[in-house]
């Protein structure tokens, strides 16, 4: 066996002036060649433990530290990021911050100039590392002009650029669409098999990366509550925390199949086995429903959803042109659109379809060449970053009086009053936006739509449930409430409807037990498991597949 290339024992962390350890006696080994994916809940330690792993605790944040950590032969105590930076790469959860070059050329130089390598090789390696995240055509472009999910791939790309042996990735699909987030994980994988690289992927999307991997580690308060095989950890997470199972396991859980699937693959294979075909089936082709529970209303004509005279949001024949640093170009094109109030649509596509440029020309924040957007009622938009609300070094500050204490209520931060604002999670600064955004609005003063771009970017499955309701009860109070997200778990859960957008053009507008079901991107998990046509839930999925099961035996 190889020597680990990581070692800790007893690691036990505590942040400035944190009221509890943020890491406590972590022991944990990592073998050169691992891929290992860390789960755990919002604010259990994941993203703590890898800034350890790098250096940049404490050397960075400060603190407090106990126990004893190694990483590729050398005493993190004693050496920083600096001294590990050639052994080992990070891509940290907001990638806006974590980009510096003027151009993306430059940023994936940078690392290899600190170490002092020549132009020849750095030339290649960044060729090298451009073509295999298919970010060639961007080598040019300003850093400052480029999109969320550009901006990740770019991070990733400088972190992999000198081949670490050891890459960390903190929510690197958070701003990626379906299709370039299974790219990406299945860029890793080759990378851990043919370059060796250990990886430890943070994730909340575990149905993104659970097949990929060799071992899962999950936190809880900073403590290492398992460790071990993919499956291993799903019978775990049903057992102990169901919120952390994905919706594969979850629904072959709820119809009491095993064993839990990692994979589609395994889940298909097991259903071939044991469950019998759809056409075998009997008391199929229940009417679609909305995710709260009424039946969805026959509207759709034509791909299109009617127009109603009292819109929260409509957009017709909307044109938006935008400088990517290089040329104008249209982002948004002959776009129509309605919203009703009280209506909850997921606004869904690719990175650079448009969605975001929709939502800021909702809000007048980019002027249309030709058409016209507008919000009657009057529109609230929390932005992809959530440091864009950030002014303060203390939570308490950023939201006062009692409308400020009842938004962090809202949103579970109560207890984080005297926190500054930079060390909380993602996820959780994602959750103090919010609350920034919607404090003091509620009743009369909700405004007619309400959007929010990505806004379940380092949230677990219990805090997406949680904004979800959130969601929900917005659209009881009267608002329109549209949410651009590239989670297509998390659209199925609260939107009856979802609008796909495909190079600034709408090209799907219909319920979302048509767009997200028989397709192989978006598409949920549990859909893609029982193919075109069933459920896209976990729980009506499971029904189906009782039903399946007992007109079987029934024979």
């Amino acid at each position: 066996m190889p020597e680990p290339l990581v070692t800790s024992r007893g690691l036990t962390y505590r942040y400035p002036d944190g009221e509890a350890d943020s890491l406590r006696a972590v022991d944990l080994e990592i073998r050169p060649g691992e891929f290992v994916v860390l789960a755990g809940r919002s604010g259990s330690g994941k993203s703590t433990l890898l800034h350890a792993l790098c250096g940049l605790v404490p050397h960075y944040h400060g603190g407090d530290v106990a126990g004893s950590l190694r990483v590729a032969g050398r005493d993190v105590s004693q050496h920083g990021p600096a001294d590990l930076g050639g052994d080992v790469g990070l891509v940290a959860q907001d990638p806006e911050a974590q980009v510096v070059g003027a151009t993306v050329r430059g940023e994936l130089e940078l690392p290899l100039e600190i170490r002092g390598q020549p132009a020849t090789a750095r030339a290649r390696a960044v060729e090298e590392v451009a073509l295999a995240l298919a970010i060639p055509h961007l080598l040019e472009r300003p850093t400052d002009a480029l999109s969320g999910g550009e901006l990740q791939r770019v991070a990733l790309a400088a972190a992999l650029v000198g081949r670490p042996g050891l890459a960390l990735l903190d929510e690197p699909t958070s701003q990626l669409d379906p299709v370039a987030g299974d790219e990406l994980v299945g860029l890793l994988r080759r990378l851990n098999e043919e370059w060796g690289t250990a990886v430890v992927l943070a994730e909340h999307r575990l149905e993104r990366c659970l097949a990929a991997a060799d071992r899962v580690l999950a936190m809880d308060s900073g403590e290492i509550a398992f460790d071990g095989p993919p499956r291993g950890f799903l019978d775990w997470a049903v057992a102990t925390d169901p919120k952390l199972a994905t919706p594969g396991a979850t629904l072959f859980e709820l119809a009491g199949l095993r064993p839990l699937p990692a994979s589609v693959k395994q889940a298909r294979a097991t259903l071939h086995e044991r469950v019998p075909a759809a056409d075998d089936a009997e008391g199929e082709g229940e009417p679609a429903k909305d995710p709260a529970g009424a039946s969805l209303p026959s509207r759709l004509r034509r791909g299109v959803w009617r127009r109603s005279p009292k819109a929260a949001l409509t957009a017709s024949g909307l044109w938006v042109e935008l400088d990517d640093g290089e040329a104008r170009r249209d982002v948004l094109r002959g776009v129509s659109l309605d919203v009703e109030p009280s209506e909850r649509v997921a606004l869904m596509g690719r990175n650079g379809a448009g969605k975001s440029t929709l939502l800021r020309a909702a809000a007048g924040l980019v002027e249309p060449v030709r058409g016209r957007v507008g919000a009657p009622g009057g529109i609230a938009l929390l932005p992809q970053s959530p440091t864009d609300f950030i002014a303060h070094e203390r939570v308490g500050d950023e939201l006062v009086g009692a409308d400020g204490a009842a938004a962090l209520a809202a949103v579970d931060l109560e207890w984080a009053l005297d926190r500054d604002p930079r060390d909380l999670s993602g996820g959780e600064r994602q959750r103090l936006a919010l609350a920034i955004v919607m404090a003091g609005r509620a009743g009369a003063d909700v405004p007619g739509l309400v959007c929010l771009d990505e806004p379940t970017r380092g949230m677990d499955r219990a805090r997406k449930e949680e904004l979800g309701a959130r969601v929900v009860a917005l659209s009881a109070e009267g608002a329109g409430v549209v949410v651009a997200t590239h989670d297509v778990e998390f659209a199925a859960a609260f939107a009856p409807r979802v609008v796909l957008l495909g190079e600034g053009r709408v090209i799907a507008d219909g319920p979302a037990e048509e767009v997200l079901a028989g397709g192989w991107y978006f598409a949920t998990e549990v859909a893609r498991i029982l193919g075109a046509g069933a459920p896209i839930s976990a729980t009506e999925g499971a029904e189906l597949l009782r039903r399946r099961l007992e007109t079987e035996a029934a024979r």
